[in-house]
């Protein structure tokens, strides 16, 4: 069976990287999620969370995050290549896994074709 974990590699850590991707300005987004984007020189896309207060409590925010990141894990080959991904959800979402299988490929690919990827 194939290593399915997401490792360290795909994530954004740095302060420095989420103002990179901010300030390139490039988004998309539909009614679950608002997805910023920007190259990154690397073979494969990265992950950023932020998720604010008016989402919810701590458990609400931590659950949006864990289905994020499984969403970006599962579909991460349909992802565009060499580009940064910070994401948003909206406060007024609750959204299911199903809907973020979903939802996150068809906005990284928007974004991937405005970068060019």
């Amino acid at each position: 069976m194939a290593d399915q974990r997401l490792l360290a590699a795909y994530h954004i850590r740095r302060g420095a990287d989420f103002q990179r991707v901010y300030g390139r300005r490039c988004t998309a987004s539909d009614a679950l999620l608002l997805v910023y984007g920007a190259p990154n020189g690397l073979p494969h896309p990265r992950l950023g969370l932020s998720v604010s207060r008016k989402v919810g409590k701590a458990v609400v925010r931590n659950r949006f995050k864990r289905l994020i990141r499984e969403a970006f894990r599962l579909r991460r080959e349909q992802l565009p290549a060499g580009v940064d991904l910070v994401v948003i959800p909206r406060p007024t979402a609750e959204p299911t896994l199903a809907q973020l299988l979903d939802s996150l490929p068809r906005l990284a690919g928007q974004i991937g074709r405005r970068l060019g990827r």
